[in-house]
């Protein structure tokens, strides 16, 4: 048993505990994720999803994965790309969050096949995906060089790794977002998903993710190309993307 430590929002807890409460959060939201996304972004989670939509070269025949698929509206967008001859699996470590995503992409008129599995340990072979992206999952993750370690391996020379998430705020920016994230926040999560602390555990985790040049760094290492990325909204979003050679 590790006694390592790492981050649950602001506070320190066991490394082999952070799994279940990021679960206990994530099933707790499920039912009302894509409510409260149109609510916390004020509809801007569709754009910047679109941006990365149009940055993956996905088309048709193309291979995709989506970790932490969540709700599943990257796999949705990939999957109409990829068409009959391409093949896109949506991923997610909690079940509650991954029902919704197969209901949604079901609904959709797509395929899309969905894996309950633990993005440190994929269980997909070496070189299997043209693109692989995690969009507002990675901060969540218990060890996030081994998630992109493993993001990289299933990725096939050439791929594209992405990841969109919540990122370091232009700084004139830093006290009305503060504001926002810290109270507005987590009311909207109680009168809508009647969950005030998951809200204020994801405002917490946001200040506790690497920055765009922390995170760049972080997939370089993890051995990838070309790392670029592009800060949306002043940085409350970046969207990194890089190639596996």
């Amino acid at each position: 048993m590790s006694d390592k430590t790492t981050h649950f929002g602001f506070r320190e807890v066991p490394e082999q505990e952070k799994a279940a409460r990021v679960g206990e959060v994530f099933s707790s939201v499920a039912g009302n994720y894509d409510l409260m996304n149109d609510f916390m972004s004020m509809g801007l989670h569709r754009l910047w999803k679109k941006f990365a939509v149009a940055l993956s070269g996905v088309k048709a025949g193309s291979t995709v994965l989506d970790v932490a698929s969540g709700s599943g509206d990257l796999a949705l967008a990939f999957a109409k790309l990829a068409g009959p001859t391409g093949k896109v699996v949506m991923t997610d470590i909690n079940g509650a969050m991954l029902t919704v995503g197969r209901d949604k992409a079901i609904d959709g008129g797509v395929l899309a096949p969905p894996a309950i599995c633990d993005a440190e340990k994929l269980p997909f072979p070496d070189d299997t995906f043209d693109c692989i992206t995690v969009a507002f999952g990675l901060r969540n993750m218990t060890h996030k060089d081994k998630a992109l370690a493993e993001m990289t391996r299933v990725a096939k020379p050439g791929g594209r790794v992405m990841v969109l998430e919540f990122s370091k705020v232009w700084k004139p920016l830093e006290k009305p977002y503060d504001l926002y994230s810290f109270n507005v926040l987590p009311f909207i999560g109680k009168v809508v998903a009647k969950d005030e602390a998951a809200y204020r555990y994801l405002a917490e985790s946001i200040r506790m993710h690497p920055d765009q040049e922390t995170l760049k760094a972080m997939m370089e290492t993890a051995g990838l190309v070309r790392v670029d990325y592009h800060n949306l909204t002043m940085g409350v979003v970046a969207l990194h993307r890089g190639f596996k050679p």
